[in-house]
């Protein structure tokens, strides 16, 4: 079962000779070789075992709680939603004597066997006395350390004595002139294990003396840059602050943050027709893949596609790879990580999207405006597909030559050389939570300036044609196709980006900025259509050839950029296009079902949405963790998907308009609770085919409500 408190999560289990084991991770646990690693891995033993026979163990997600029940002995395990501790708590009708063991399996150097896991941080190494960059030898992992002689405790950390790619990346890349800190170097992070009245038995278990009760508190923590002493110091700190708030009073906290996360919105669905589950199954998928961003959505970094902070040991044709393994590495690559975000304001969690933009847009901002002078001589923001953390792209992506003997600067791998829709994607999710949290000071301080500087890249970076229009080549749209004009995804997004930008209130920005987005707006060209089998339909690009991939580029003006949609006159168009479509899927990634909800598909949205939600990983019992599909388990972009499609299946929005139950099954009653822009909540229910009890929140937006089924 996943337990998290934003920053901090476990994956617990509790054996057959009713021991209880939990994997600890983070968020910024990152490891010498940028791997996002687990912090470590805890045992609770009791003497004598509590029976197993009489068992149940149950995931209370009301207060994010593991429960359990082994006989007559209670265990309840929970990381606390204010606090970076997890809490084991165990209760039975005898005295027992209750064991904490650290349980490490990095206990010695070890090569790690292939860079699949590692971003390839390591693939590029210079020999001594050489000049090119050969691919290295083994990439390394160091152990961890146990901290020694604790009183009354026991703890462990690891720490980066060392940091592979980084300072290389740098140099090849041609940014090594950018000052910052070394990310990896000297990062450390661990926990300590405390209970009261506890006996160190040795350097790793710590003893709970005989009583009816226990409770065990393992304080987690990073530190970054860090020695021993200063994390140990920090980390005191932390439980010093903690343990000075009374337990009850930290669980009531606890219970009351999810509480009211929970509060915030819904949807709960059921088949009108008993008999069917389909239903159930999507709106448990929802709840689950909501639980699971929760867990993982408060932390220092984004969330991470491929896994989060859940995956567990790790299998490859059989042979295991540890608890650490996670298919395609720490790195982010932007069109995967994005889609864990995208449900987020409609489910009023715009906290959760902290994160993202304060490391993509935010902390390497200026980093993104010192590489993009680099590599292409001009001014903006381009921001890759693939980056690690720090913001170096992967050492494959950008190849092996050095910067200084290149020509062409820019990255050698074509799936993405020219793929520069990110920025344009995050201008378009930051002005979409202007309008929604109308928070003037983000939009002022982050949104506008990242927005414009993306802007003003693409028309540095581009010539215009007799007309005035860009004419973006060379080009790609998305990994698909590589020889491109004019592609769908960076000409809808100028698109829906400067218009979202003009659209702002006068008193956010200022003349200057207003005119120059309307100068860019002139210079963006039509969106591409092309003639198919007699019908016009949009198409990749306006020039395109040479497919590579699986994507369909040519909708991305329906989602992300929502330029055509179900009540928009290209709406036909959109459908038409979406049919004729060369990829298909309902599984990972692909984002079929959003497409069809956005375009007013209700049959099949329904029917693809279900085949997702009974998709689950086969070898894990938790109903959402999904995968592995194109990438590694929990699957967060086939949850992801999920949600949006769900979200977007009952209510979406265009301006001050509120569209309810746009592609909404009438097979299906639900209740709701939505939130829309302008700070807007919508709340009600569908019962046998009428909406019923819909609340507006505030009253006088009622009147933007349009409800698609007549009433």
């Amino acid at each position: 079962m996943p337990l998290g408190n934003g920053s901090t999560g476990i994956n617990a289990w509790i054996e057959p000779n009713g021991d209880l084991v939990f994997y600890i991770s983070r968020t910024d646990s990152w490891g010498d070789n940028g791997r996002l690693l687990k912090v470590g891995r805890v045992r609770v033993s009791l003497d004598p075992a509590p029976s197993t026979k009489d068992f149940l163990q149950t995931l209370s997600l009301g207060d994010g709680t593991l429960k359990a029940r082994c006989g007559e002995t209670d265990i309840r395990l929970w990381v606390d939603a204010n606090h970076p501790v997890v809490h084991v708590e165990i209760n039975g009708p005898e005295e027992t004597e209750a064991t904490a063991a650290i349980e490490l399996w990095r206990t010695k150097q070890e090569s790690i066997p292939s860079s699949w896991e590692c971003s390839d941080v390591n693939l590029f190494r210079p020999k001594p006395g050489e000049t090119t960059w050969p691919k290295s030898g083994p990439t390394v992992m160091e152990p961890d350390n146990v901290l020694r002689n604790q009183n009354g405790r026991v703890g462990w950390y690891h720490r980066n004595i060392k940091s592979v790619g980084p300072a290389m990346h740098a140099k090849i890349q041609g940014v090594d002139g950018f000052e910052r800190v070394d990310p990896l170097l000297h990062r450390t992070f661990g926990a300590i294990i405390t209970a009261k009245d506890a006996k160190r038995i040795d350097d790793t278990h710590l003893v709970s003396p005989k009583s009816k009760a226990h409770r065990f508190d393992v304080y987690v923590h990073t530190e970054h840059p860090s020695t021993e002493e200063e994390w140990v110091a920090a980390l005191e700190k932390e439980i010093a602050n903690t343990e000075a708030i009374p337990f009850e009073k930290r669980r009531a906290d606890h219970e009351a943050w999810w509480r009211d996360f929970w509060q915030r919105s819904w949807i709960s669905a059921a088949s009108v027709e008993q008999s069917n589950d389909d239903a159930f199954v999507v709106s448990r998928g929802y709840a689950l893949q909501r639980y699971i961003t929760a867990c993982a959505g408060r932390g220092a970094y984004p969330i991470k596609f491929n896994g989060s902070i859940f995956t567990v040991e790790g299998f490859e044709n059989g042979e295991s790879r540890g608890p650490d393994y996670r298919r395609w590495g720490p790195g982010y690559w932007w069109q995967n990580t994005r889609l864990p975000y995208i449900s987020m304001l409609t489910s009023g969690d715009v906290e959760m999207t902290d994160p993202l933009y304060k490391m993509y847009c935010q902390d390497l901002f200026d980093y993104h405006k010192y590489r993009t002078r680099r590599h292409t001589g001009h001014g903006g923001i381009y921001v890759p597909e693939c980056i690690y953390f720090w913001g170096e792209m992967f050492a494959e992506t950008y190849g092996k030559t050095p910067f200084e003997e290149r020509e062409d600067k820019l990255q050698d791998n074509r799936y993405h050389k020219w793929e520069w829709v990110s920025g344009l994607e995050m201008s378009f999710m930051m002005l979409e939570r202007y309008e929604h949290t109308q928070d003037e000071a983000f939009l002022k301080k982050t949104t506008i300036p990242f927005a414009s500087e993306v802007l003003t890249f693409f028309v540095e970076h581009y010539g215009t044609d007799k007309n005035g229009k860009l004419v973006m080549h060379p080009a790609q749209a998305l990994e698909t196709w590589w020889e491109c004009t004019n592609p769908m995804d960076p000409v809808a997004g100028m698109h829906a980006v400067t218009d979202r930008l003009l659209g702002l209130p006068e008193q956010v920005s200022t003349p200057e900025q207003r005119k120059y987005w309307a100068e860019v707006k002139a210079k963006i060209p039509d969106l591409p259509t092309r003639e198919h089998e007699g019908e016009t339909i949009f198409a990749p690009a306006e020039k395109f050839d040479m497919r590579k991939n699986g994507e369909n580029p040519e909708l991305y003006g329906v989602f992300p950029f929502r330029l055509c949609s179900f009540e928009k006159p290209n709406a036909e168009m959109g459908r038409r296009t979406l049919h004729h479509r060369h990829s298909r899927g309902n599984h990972g990634w692909r984002q079929d079902e959003i497409f069809m909800a956005y375009l007013g598909l209700t049959d099949e949205v329904r029917e693809n949405l279900v085949g997702r939600a009974r998709n689950k990983h086969k070898d894990s019992r938790f109903p959402a963790f999904w995968g592995p599909n194109f990438d590694w388990i929990p699957d967060q972009d086939h949850g992801g998907v999920l949600m949006k499609a769900f979200q977007s299946m009952l209510m979406q929005t265009e301006g001050k308009k509120i569209f309810l139950l746009p592609a909404w099954p009438k097979e299906w009653n639900v209740d709701f609770k939505l939130h829309a822009p302008y700070k807007t909540v919508i709340q009600g229910r569908v019962e046998n085919g009428k909406l019923l009890d819909l609340k507006v929140t505030p009253e006088d937006r009622r009147k933007d409500v349009v409800c698609e089924w007549p009433q």
